[in-house]
């Protein structure tokens, strides 16, 4: 257990040290007034506050990936760690500060235009795409995976595994569609709290039963031989680095009151994802052999294990008070999916979302295509929503680069967890099953190439525009 308190340690100090230079080199503005209120709406454009947007964040991020990924990543072994922590500290955190920050001073603009206006007009479009169909299957998987999991914990045949899934998709469209204060802002707290209790109750319990976590070794475990590189940076993403938290943060940035709460709101709820992706990945490391482990994924996907995991750990009653709070995860973050897509659509085509029809004709398709996309193999979405989801992630890394580096700041701190996440996309897309099935060295100097190009391109624009002295804030306008 010793690796696993270090870990859990070492994330904590992570939050006040780096977290605190993140802060200082963005350069917050205690006294501009933010999207909140300068573009306050009613809908979209809330006031909340620090807590509760805090809380909100998490959920929002927090599906099943901190949850299903690390159960998955445990089938490597505590090398997993290393990519939790140092991942979450350096490149995720920093990842969802940056683009909740830069969005807060863009009027809460999202990715696509953040893309547009920091890495080329044409960038818009193509992340347009990847945004949505990222957020396609992120709504499409976070309801599956919680309508299995109701329906196993209830004893469910398939009548009631369709009506279980009708009913979330009921309250996602109300979710979707109603001002972010009447429902989100409401009974996320709530969800939240029930989220923290199962964890922290994993947690205790691990320790108070004597569990022996394994201790740090960089021994690949996976019973199927599958190569850390370049897979584990994509079955661990929620819980280390994730594009899908680039579509969730202008939600926030939307509702936050002023610059100082960012902190807490994007770098250190990316911190609590990674404390819950810990502690499940620990459980399943303590509990399950390797084989055992792949087993159950194999037999009825990270659900399974999540409720064997929470039943052995709490007993029938806490058990099922777990597993609701597990089940809250990808609850809450399918219904900011859509409500984000809703917004990214409602953006690209200019359509104000103050009336009641001009968010129902945007969202309507988006769930018809994602009940579609419900018939498809779970693993199968999965793999693409891993690769769209790290792609989106590296997208954002760029833009955060950007706009350090045309303030004149210490753009490394995105522009080198960008850089490595870009070799990891280029090579699992030329080796993946999904991809082209290449093998050898020449994905490497695909890779390579590709990567060294991108950067060269990336310089070129960076220089450019800081010699233009471009403004990469808008400036504020309030609403009359």
């Amino acid at each position: 257990m010793v690796t696993f308190f270090i870990a859990i340690a070492i994330l904590l100090i992570g939050y006040r040290i780096y977290g605190r230079y993140v802060e200082k080199t963005f350069g917050i503005k205690e006294e501009r007034t933010t999207p909140a209120y300068a573009s306050q709406d009613g809908i979209d454009y809330v006031p909340m506050g620090k807590k509760r947007n805090s809380m909100i964040q998490l959920l929002n991020i927090a599906g099943v990936g901190p949850i299903f990924g690390p159960i998955m990543g445990a089938l490597y072994g505590p090398v997993a760690f290393l990519w939790i922590v140092f991942g979450s500290i350096f490149a995720g955190a920093v990842h969802d500060y940056l683009t909740g920050m830069i969005s807060l001073r863009n009027n809460g603009a999202h990715l696509p235009q953040l893309a547009e206006k920091f890495l080329g007009r044409s960038l818009r479009h193509i992340v347009n795409g990847f945004a949505l169909l990222l957020l396609l299957l992120v709504g499409t998987v976070f309801v599956t995976s919680p309508s299995n999991m109701i329906n196993n914990l209830f004893g469910g045949d398939a009548s009631t595994l369709i009506f279980v899934i009708f009913a979330i998709f009921a309250y996602y469209i109300l979710a979707t569609l109603l001002p972010v204060d009447k429902i989100i802002g409401r009974i996320y707290p709530f969800f939240g709290a029930l989220l923290l209790i199962s964890a922290v109750g994993i947690g205790v319990s691990l320790f108070a039963q004597g569990y022996k976590v394994p201790e740090m070794s960089l021994t690949n475990m996976h019973p199927d031989g599958l190569p850390i590189w370049p897979l584990l940076f994509f079955t661990i993403s929620c819980g280390a680095l994730s594009g899908f938290h680039a579509t969730q943060s202008p939600i926030i940035s939307r509702t936050t009151m002023k610059e100082s709460n960012g902190r807490s709101i994007f770098y250190g709820m990316m911190i609590v994802e990674a404390v819950i992706a810990m502690v499940w990945a620990g459980a399943a490391m303590a509990i399950f052999e390797p084989g055992e482990l792949l087993g159950m994924i194999q037999a009825g996907t990270p659900a399974l294990v999540v409720q064997e995991v929470a039943t052995l750990m709490l007993g029938s009653i806490g058990g099922t008070l777990a597993i609701l709070g597990v089940i809250v995860l990808p609850i809450t973050s399918g219904d900011t999916a859509f409500r984000s897509a809703r917004m990214i659509i409602a953006d690209y085509l200019k359509i104000a979302q103050k009336k009641f029809s001009s968010r129902l004709w945007i969202a309507l398709p988006l769930f018809a295509i994602s009940y579609v996309l419900t018939n498809m193999d779970f693993q199968m979405l999965w793999q693409y929503f891993n690769w769209a989801n790290q792609t989106t992630a590296v997208i954002a890394l760029f833009v955060g680069a950007m706009y350090l580096y045309i303030k004149g700041r210490n753009h490394y701190i995105a522009l080198i967890p960008g850089t490595f996440m870009l070799y990891a996309v280029w090579f699992y897309i030329l080796t993946a099953p999904i991809g082209f099935k290449m093998d050898g060295p020449i994905p490497y100097v695909i890779a390579t190439i590709g990567t060294i190009t991108l950067l060269v391109l990336f310089h070129l624009r960076a220089r450019a525009m800081r010699a233009q002295n471009m403004e990469c804030d808008v400036p504020v306008k309030e609403v009359a």
